[in-house]
């Protein structure tokens, strides 16, 4: 049996998430990086903590040319996303692209347009579809029975760096379409139903972001099997850390949360790490008997083997190589991502607007 041949992929943005992926990259047997690009000194800093060696860019468009890679990592600021990802489908790459697909669903179904022209395997890095716990989670949320209260949350206290980087992704979009995506996501997973309207609210709370822009926002979503879920967001050094990390759904038959002790923490909530951390979940049964009281204790799966954030993005790479390796079709996951992106950004409008959207 003939070895497959070797990925050479190029990296653009090498900050948080970018240089994760390079490390996965530098540590696969199935890829090669060809060069790291950002605009910034981030891409001398990871060269020295991948050991050195790698070329450097500072403009993408050069990099594409010089490199002529089998594929194109791109991690930037969600502006670009749009641009870089058709430039690398045209010059004939595979595209493994961060969330959101783009800053508004026009870019979206632009890229989506650019795949199905390619033919090329574009993989979105939506990391919880790789999470063993969030798999899981998802999972025990269809024995609950229909319809489900879906209650999820990432507000993040951010300070120094993160607070660097939230500012600039607010400059194009706002908490709850860039965080919102990933569990607007998960509660089309768990529902598999048709959302129908969907209402927000949000507020700004700091000057140092553009006017109209705001760092606090919370949506609410309705579906056509009569579940309901909302998700909030807020960015910012004002943030409260009290109840920052809530991820519970019950339905008429009980309820199953996700309880990270650790990750919930003190000062956790602006972490990388701690964002994908569950520990714990805890399932609850809404059985009783003829006093009402419960007849089943509640279960708890301990969940002590999870992967780190590292071995996450490890995993979500492995998929990106067996995509391209085994020709996987990838078309309910990039319709997915374009439509996660489609009711965040309805989400979005209704908090410009005042008014409820229907979808």
């Amino acid at each position: 049996m003939s070895q497959s041949p070797i990925i050479r992929v190029l990296v653009v943005g090498c900050g948080n998430m970018g240089a994760s992926h390079a490390m996965a990259y530098h540590t696969s047997p199935g890829f090669a990086i060809c060069g790291l690009v950002s605009t910034g000194a981030s891409k001398e800093k990871l060269n020295v903590e991948l050991g050195g060696g790698y070329p450097l860019f500072s403009d993408y468009a050069h990099a594409l040319r010089e490199t002529k890679p089998d594929a194109v990592c791109i991690s930037t600021y969600p502006d670009t996303h749009e641009a870089f990802s058709i430039m690398a489908l045209e010059a004939g790459c595979h595209v493994f692209l961060e969330k959101p697909i783009a800053d508004s669903l026009r870019g979206a179904e632009n890229v989506a347009a650019a795949v199905r022209r390619s033919g090329k395997k574009l993989v979105v890095g939506y990391i919880l579809r790789h999470h063993p716990s969030w798999i899981k989670f998802i999972e025990i949320t269809k024995n609950l029975g229909k319809p489900l209260v879906m209650r999820m949350n990432l507000n993040q206290q951010s300070h120094g760096y993160m607070w660097d980087v939230h500012r600039n992704l607010m400059k194009s979009l706002s908490p709850i379409v860039d965080c919102g995506v990933h569990y607007i996501d998960v509660m089309c997973q768990m529902t598999r139903s048709k959302p129908i309207r969907v209402s927000a609210i949000g507020a700004r709370m700091t000057e140092d972001i553009p006017a109209g822009n705001y760092n606090y926002g919370q949506l609410q979503i309705h579906f056509e099997d009569g579940s309901v879920g909302w998700y909030e967001a807020g960015w910012g050094p004002m943030i409260s850390q009290t109840a920052y990390f809530v991820k519970d759904v019950f339905g008429p038959k009980g309820s199953v949360s996700i309880v990270a002790k650790e990750a919930g923490g003190e000062g956790k909530s602006d972490s990388v790490e701690s964002h994908t951390k569950t520990e714990s979940l805890r399932v609850h049964w809404a059985d009783i008997d003829a006093k009402n009281e419960f007849t089943r204790p509640d279960e708890w799966v301990n969940l002590t083997d999870e992967p780190d954030h590292q071995g996450l993005c490890d995993r979500e790479q492995a998929y990106f190589l067996q995509a391209i390796q085994e020709d996987l079709d990838l078309t309910d996951h990039l319709d997915d991502a374009v439509n996660s992106l489609r009711i965040a950004f309805a989400c979005d409008d209704s908090v410009r607007t005042g008014q409820m959207v229907i979808l």
